[in-house]
């Protein structure tokens, strides 16, 4: 029987050594193989895709167009399990004020920069952007907690970096959430696409534990 496989994709943007080695910890016990590959076929054969990104917006999209490696995604995004990680999350939406550029449109909503100049955190420091460290997130919002939450706690601090967050248009697409000068969507979904703003693999054992429920996720 062929193996599962969970294709990392390469397309010149993104922390692909950290992203790829958590994900392939957590592969070991589920018998999955991992690619990071920049080959669009690699990700069309693929059961389930990660898109990771960091950066500046305009430099991934422009980076995925040019890799040949769009359609494959969009392919991903219709019809398998697909994880967003930072600005690999932040590319699902319609578009971003950095650039200004359009993102894939998977996932109805904006991409924004924090304003928080001159706001005063509770200890009394001033707000940073980008806002850097481990940042509480919470997921039970009042609807049904998404899947691939399961067995880790309410609350559980996830490693941020980042000056921009996505505005999902719809609530519903929110799926968990973080605090810094005000809620904003640290994670979104839709149907077979999960996304985080935080770095699961920077995360430790909790973001082990949603690569690992992502690897099982059958949407």
């Amino acid at each position: 029987m062929k193996r599962k496989t969970v294709a990392v994709v390469d397309y010149g943007s993104g922390n692909l050594r950290s992203v790829s080695q958590a994900v392939q910890h957590v592969a070991r016990s589920a018998d999955v193989e991992v690619l990071v590959t920049s080959r669009a076929q690699d990700v069309f054969d693929a059961d389930r895709v990660v898109l990771p990104g960091q950066g500046h917006m305009a430099d991934c999209m422009n980076e995925l167009a040019a890799s040949g490696l769009k359609d494959a995604v969009l392919h991903a995004a219709a019809n398998k399990p697909l994880f967003g990680v930072c600005v690999g999350m932040q590319m699902l939406l319609d578009r971003s004020e950095e650039g200004p550029t359009d993102g894939l449109g998977l996932i109805p909503g904006e991409v924004v920069r924090f304003r928080l100049e001159g706001r005063l955190q509770a200890d009394g420091s001033r707000f940073k952007v980008p806002q850097m460290g481990w940042n509480p997130v919470f997921h039970d919002l009042g609807r049904p907690v998404h899947p691939l939450w399961a067995g880790i706690r309410e609350g559980s601090y996830f490693y941020f970096v980042h000056s921009f967050y996505a505005r999902p248009a719809q609530a519903l697409h929110c799926v968990g959430e973080a605090d810094y000068g005000g809620r904003f969507a640290a994670a979104i979904a839709r149907d077979n696409i999960f996304a985080t703003q935080f770095h699961p693999e920077k995360s430790a054992d909790q973001g082990l534990a949603l690569y690992r429920n992502f690897l099982s996720w059958n949407p």
